[in-house]
């Protein structure tokens, strides 16, 4: 049964994979939110899952994570905090852009890890994995609530589903300047997705805003984050030119600098 009618959005799966592929070489260098936002899911998922003493030495030798997936692992940022810090036995990483298998090489010279290439939503996970995890990845799911229901089916009793996403204020100032951007749910719809099969041990959202010189710097920085997918439009000079003005016009900080939003989500969830 379909609990927020939210959950349902049209992607262009093919057009995401496109423009993060070819911004998987600069992604790692451009990508500062995102790596912040993975590095805070790695510490909130080890505070709430593993011994004190495990949190204090950042590492977590007695884990209670076997048996790892995760999703949209990109360039691979958060795969090597997870494979660091978690020590699994298997590491299952997995992305839409095949291209991305290049950038986690060097983690697959491992026997525990393995790369498999394909969409989440569609794709089925070892079962009895104990911890499905991702970062920055879940806002360009179709289907949010259907894929917490399979991942549910994947989990082992008492596993653990931890996620970053990013809530309704992201990128708001680029959905006000073009009308164009994804439907991202609120921590709340989020919650209430996981409530039939999850329990939720922590869940909060925080806003992040970066500065940038110019709008065209702004541009040129969702671009080399790979994260301008769903945007199909033809950029002339003149629309350009009125997103430029517009963008200073609307949304300079006191320092003149144009700004632009983040707002990550972090939820950890138990199987119930």
């Amino acid at each position: 049964m379909m609990i927020c009618n939210t959950t349902i959005q049209t992607i262009d799966k093919a057009l995401i994979a496109e423009r993060f592929a070819k911004a998987r070489n600069t992604y790692g260098s451009k990508a500062r939110v995102q790596q912040l936002v993975a590095e805070k899911m790695l510490h909130l998922l080890m505070e709430h899952t593993c011994t004190p003493a495990a949190v204090r030495n950042i590492s977590c030798n007695a884990s209670p994570f076997q048996h790892i997936v995760e999703f949209g692992c990109g360039t691979g940022y958060y795969s090597r905090l997870l494979l660091h810090s978690l020590q699994p036995d298997t590491l299952l990483l997995n992305d839409l852009c095949s291209e991305m298998e290049e950038c986690v090489k060097e983690l697959c010279t491992s026997p525990a890890v393995h790369f498999c290439a394909g969409d989440a939503e569609l794709m089925s996970f070892p079962q009895e994995t104990d911890l499905i995890t991702s970062c920055s990845t879940l806002q360009w799911f179709s289907n949010p609530e259907d894929f917490f229901v399979r991942c549910h089916h994947f989990l082992t009793d008492s596993g653990i589903l931890a996620f970053s996403t990013f809530g309704k204020e992201n990128m708001q100032e680029i959905r006000n300047l073009t009308g164009n951007g994804l439907d991202y749910l609120s921590l709340g719809e989020l919650k209430t997705l996981l409530s039939s099969r999850y329990d939720i041990l922590h869940a909060e959202e925080e806003i992040v805003t970066l500065p940038f010189a110019t709008p065209l710097l702004a541009l040129q920085h969702l671009k080399q984050t790979g994260v301008t997918g769903t945007e199909k439009k033809i950029w002339t000079r003149g629309r350009l030119q009125t997103f430029c003005n517009d963008y200073v016009r609307l949304f300079s900080n006191v320092n003149h600098d144009v700004v632009l939003t983040y707002h990550p989500i972090y939820i950890i969830a138990k199987k119930r």
